[in-house]
């Protein structure tokens, strides 16, 4: 069969949800597209094996950014997932919704009906949160654990540490309070991840509506005037067009949702006739708005046993295995972002302008696929990292090439706004008083350069340019607005000019939330397929009575 009703570009995040919610009633018919394979791997289920992906070509995009005037012509290096579950089954498990402004600000900014009183039935609705201990509360398929009791015994110094500066601490930065410090919830179960394609594909695959074809290529979305009709692909047998009945929904992220719109003649004008792309809706937002996340860590040596003296022996490595495959707990069942939340520089500030990450390691990285991504400190250590929460920068996606296979120009932009310059400089100082603390004082044994302490305001800054790096956050590149003059979806993910066309993954979000992103991508996708279908129910009604 080529016809389905719903055709979802991506088996990430998003279309993995995508792909349970449409088909749930069995009414429709569903195929779902992927241009990676198989998740079923080692690395991709231990927590901590995402140092094992991180620069896996098998399962990972492995994107690079141009050089970035801004960070001193550095390039940037963005991993994306290209396996079922897309990033959420190679990233760093952290679960985190976002603060209730975030969406407000959504709403602001024309997407109508994204407040935080809208979108948090559907983060209910997604989460089963099993507490420390074992208790779980909630019954929806994604399961976000408690996991404290295995996080290291050095981590009270950084409680200790908000708490003589005065800043909070809460117990869930996705709770009632989400201000302040708190040990982060992953997204794991028993101890191993609990990706996107767990939680809502493999639920979908069990029914006789859904259909998964991996390992292909999306091209272009085919179009009959501007109404959308199907999508060619190209696959191991050759290329191939399926048709929708109904409507196509890209779920392809923030980096390959605007470049299969652009190479579908949907994006700006100029560029597609550079390209000898027929032009079918002329947006030049498509594509734009790109925001994203920088963070820096500074390294420190510390006065007591961290998590290098478990990690770093050959021995400690041993035991930690042998402990996590006959129980499934211990530091290979946990993120490396053990504790941080989101703080205010200065306690004036309406709202939370950082988020911080303590991580009671220190390690280099090694870029190959072939290491380990981590290689621990033999020295006990831990880290202080701080991320400006809301970047005001704007940068652009592009299609560098009209053949699919040549991966888009990704142009960050980083740090040019005075806005961004600011929080930079004012993170800089809340990690320097962070680290001026009796509580952090007693836990250091010396700082690795660069110290913070020994930077003026421009060190800080200048540091920052030469050593910050993506959180690998990137959105915003198909955004919803008021209309096609400000973005290119409007606030039930249509495609602003077309018909039968909508977008639904992080590139829809009007702006970047203030911390990790998967969390509210999944949201979104949830609520967009209740969207989908309520719509096809009234355009139903709609039909019987005319």
């Amino acid at each position: 069969m080529k016809t389905f009703d719903y055709i979802v570009v991506g088996a990430g995040s998003a279309g993995c949800v995508l792909a349970d919610r449409l088909s749930r009633d069995g009414l429709h018919t569903v195929l779902v597209l992927e241009a990676g394979g198989s998740d079923n791997s080692f690395w991709i289920r231990t927590p901590i094996g995402y140092g094992r992906t991180f620069f896996d070509p098998r399962v990972n995009w492995m994107y690079n950014t141009e050089p970035d005037p801004q960070t001193n012509g550095r390039t940037s290096y963005w991993p994306r997932g290209k396996v079922l579950g897309g990033s959420s089954s190679i990233n760093a498990l952290v679960y985190c919704r976002g603060l209730p402004g975030d969406f407000d600000d959504w709403e602001a900014a024309g997407a109508g009906g994204w407040g935080w009183n809208a979108v948090r039935p559907h983060y209910e609705a997604i989460e089963r949160r099993v507490l420390a201990d074992g208790t779980v509360e909630g019954s929806g398929p994604l399961f976000v654990s408690d996991v404290s009791r295995d996080t290291h015994a050095c981590n009270r110094h950084y409680f200790a540490m908000a708490r003589e500066l005065g800043l909070p601490v809460t117990e869930d930065c996705n709770g009632p309070s989400p201000e302040g410090i708190t040990r982060y919830r992953i997204t794991t179960r028993r101890g191993r991840r609990w990706s996107a394609a767990d939680a809502f594909l493999r639920p979908a695959l069990a029914r006789p509506n859904v259909t998964l074809v991996a390992n292909c290529l999306v091209e272009r979305i085919v179009m009959a005037g501007r109404q959308a009709t199907g999508v060619t692909v190209r696959t191991g047998q050759g290329r191939e067009t399926f048709h929708a009945a109904r409507e196509i929904i890209v779920s392809a992220g923030a980096v390959n949702s605007p470049k299969l719109l652009q190479a579908s003649g949907i994006g700006p004008g100029a560029l597609l006739q550079q390209f000898g792309i027929p032009v079918v809706m002329a947006n030049d937002h498509v594509g734009g708005n790109l925001q994203d996340h920088l963070g820096i860590s500074y390294y420190y040596k510390a006065s007591e046993p961290t998590l290098n003296s478990v990690l770093s022996p050959w021995w400690g490595k041993a035991m930690q295995g042998a402990r996590y495959l006959l129980t499934r707990r211990g530091p290979l069942s946990l993120s490396v972002n053990q504790c941080g939340g989101f703080v205010r520089s200065d306690a004036h500030l309406s709202r939370p302008d950082q988020q911080i990450y303590l991580n009671p390691m220190t390690y280099t990285t090694t870029p190959s696929a072939k290491r380990p991504l981590i290689r621990v400190d033999s020295f006990p250590g831990f880290i202080l990292s701080f991320q400006p929460a809301r970047p005001t920068s704007r940068g652009w996606i592009t299609l560098a090439a009209p053949d699919p296979d040549v991966a888009p120009k990704i142009v960050p932009n980083y740090l040019s706004t005075e806005k961004d310059l600011a929080d930079v400089i004012a993170g800089g100082r809340l990690i320097q008083r962070m680290a001026r603390t009796a509580a952090m004082r007693a836990f250091t044994k010396a700082a690795m350069a660069p110290d913070i302490l020994a930077l003026d305001d421009a060190g800080i800054l200048e540091d920052f340019r030469r050593r910050c790096g993506s959180v690998f956050h990137p959105v915003s590149t198909c955004r919803m607005a008021r209309d096609a003059g400000e973005g290119v979806l409007d606030s039930r993910l249509r495609v602003f000019g077309v018909t039968g066309l909508r977008v639904a993954d992080a590139s829809a979000f009007p702006n970047v939330t203030s911390g990790n992103t998967n969390a509210p991508t999944i949201m979104l996708a949830h609520r967009a397929a209740d969207l989908i279908l309520a719509d096809a129910a009234g355009a139903e009604t709609e039909r019987m009575s005319g």
